[in-house]
């Protein structure tokens, strides 16, 4: 029997249901960090169901960092007016806000860079590892390696999160997606920096 201490707990740590909170733990026996992780998962599969679904309202978040010098303009899309109005939706939209004015992301996701900057992209590591002496094959494991990172650094969805490096901000918009029962899609953004 799970107790209700450490399903709470659970609810607190993820916002998710109490009872998907006690399906996971029922799963993993109680262990918290297991049933963590089933949730993540399980969010990822609510997320893949709903990605399909038309994404007609929303709303324009904006933040402004306390030095004023650095603005964001982000907008968010869900199903419902209803959504777009609740606390949890304005919750993302703000910590969506605060990564991108942290983190600078040039795209929301890695298909959105275009071929011809990953080339350029190449290009500069193979200018750098020129003289490096070491087998083609070495190099280009190592070109493809700095261009993944590369990726994760421009991609907002492929960024680890500010609050919690143990998730991307494609994670955290799952989790949501679970949460709010609809899905959501960032339409675009803007950073402005002095």
């Amino acid at each position: 029997m799970i107790s209700i201490e450490i399903i709470k707990q659970l609810r607190e740590e993820t916002g998710v249901s109490i009872s998907e909170c006690k399906k996971a733990l029922e799963k993993t026996n109680g262990d918290l960090e297991k049933a963590k992780e089933i949730l993540r998962k399980w969010g990822e599969e609510v997320a893949e169901k709903k990605s399909s679904r038309q994404t007609g309202q929303g709303i324009i978040e904006s933040y402004i960092h306390p030095n004023k010098k650095v603005g964001v303009l982000l907008d968010i899309r869900c199903e419902s007016d209803f959504v777009a109005k609740s606390k949890d939706f304005q919750d993302l939209s703000h910590e969506i806000c605060l990564q991108i004015a942290a983190m600078n992301p040039l795209f929301i996701k890695e298909e959105d860079i275009s071929e011809d900057l990953i080339n350029k992209e190449k290009e500069i590591y193979k200018e750098q590892l020129k003289d490096s002496n070491k087998p083609d094959k070495i190099i280009e494991e190592i070109i493809e390696g700095k261009l993944k990172k590369y990726k994760e650094k421009v991609s907002l969805l492929s960024q680890l999160w500010i609050k919690d490096e143990e998730k991307t901000i494609n994670d955290l918009m799952n989790e949501y997606i679970s949460k709010l029962g609809e899905n959501i899609l960032i339409k675009r953004f803007t950073r402005y920096e002095i």
